[in-house]
């Protein structure tokens, strides 16, 4: 399929000059570029998961010790999340 994008023109030099490098097309440098991203990606839904995980873990918060818990169980799991998400 065939497609148009805009890039800035420092984006499109940086992927032209990596393209002619690795001897392989622009289409071809992009389509790989775009699987590896995808492939890193959590599943739809994980984020929503992981919250639930943490509310199942430490409680919902009312009370001091366990909104305390909450949000450093909530702070670790969203981190951990973006780790694995992070390109």
């Amino acid at each position: 399929m065939k497609t148009a994008i805009s890039l800035p023109d420092d984006l499109f030099r940086a992927l032209d000059d990596r393209a002619r490098q690795l001897r392989v097309t622009r289409s071809g440098l992009i389509a790989t570029a775009t699987r590896e991203y995808l492939a890193r990606q959590p599943p739809t839904g994980e984020a929503t998961e992981a919250w639930n995980r943490a509310l199942a873990k430490a409680g919902q918060p009312g009370n001091e010790a366990a909104a305390i818990a909450f949000r450093r169980r909530s702070k670790t799991v969203l981190a951990r999340t973006r780790r694995r998400s992070a390109w």
